[in-house]
């Protein structure tokens, strides 16, 4: 960048001053980049796919655990009552995991959400606000592949849950080296498992917790 001044005489001409040389703003600060093994290089993925299982899990359910862990479990150093508490949580959680995996929702004409339950004969909608007709009502109908999303949901909250260390630290503070290897291996085989099965069997519910689209 070149930076002019006019003369002192005012005929227009100017001089250059200076000349500084452009910097960007994110220089290279000499951190060597870290080299993974190809075990430390699959874990990390790993982590991050089973990560991004919580999109698939209702916002409530994962906010409210990710928030209460900490505090309930007091940090991973539990005693009796708070492992009560824990496990409390732990099971709230999952409960309402697969609760919500049996909701959905509607638009009506003027952009109102109503959520529902999905029945044998339809949606019941929670708050009685609004009725469905018959031949609607029917779209929403539970199926099977309900019931595989539930399953999947409860075992995805599980992975998470194993991975938290504040609940693996509480129910157990000092594990043998068996039960490390389940800790490790279970939820990565876990994750990796719905993951699939996610992407394979799709949900097209948007309950409670989920995106809602405008259709």
């Amino acid at each position: 960048m070149q930076i002019k001044v006019e003369n002192e005489n005012g005929n227009g001409s100017s001089q250059e001053i200076c000349e500084e040389e452009e910097v960007p703003l994110l220089a290279y600060k000499g951190i060597p980049e870290v080299q993974r093994n190809p075990i430390q290089q699959a874990i990390s993925e790993t982590f991050a796919s089973t990560a991004h299982l919580a999109n698939l899990l209702p916002t409530g359910s994962v906010l409210a655990f990710q928030l209460l862990s900490p505090i309930f479990s007091n940090q991973g150093q539990c005693d009796s009552v708070s492992r009560f508490l824990t496990g409390g949580l732990v099971a709230l959680c999952g409960l309402s995991c697969i609760l919500l995996s049996f909701t959905d929702s509607f638009n009506d004409q003027k952009g109102n959400i109503y959520y529902g339950f999905a029945t044998f004969r339809g949606l019941w909608i929670i708050d009685g606000s609004a009725t469905l007709p018959p031949e609607v009502s029917a779209k929403y109908k539970l199926k099977f592949i309900d019931f595989v999303h539930s399953l999947m949901s409860i075992l995805v909250f599980a992975a998470i849950a194993l991975f938290d260390q504040n609940v693996v630290n509480c129910f157990y503070p000092e594990p043998s080296t068996g039960v490390k290897e389940v800790l490790t291996a279970m939820p990565v085989g876990i994750g990796v498992t719905c993951s699939m099965l996610f992407v394979v069997f799709p949900t097209k519910r948007h309950g409670i917790g989920f995106p809602v689209t405008a259709s």
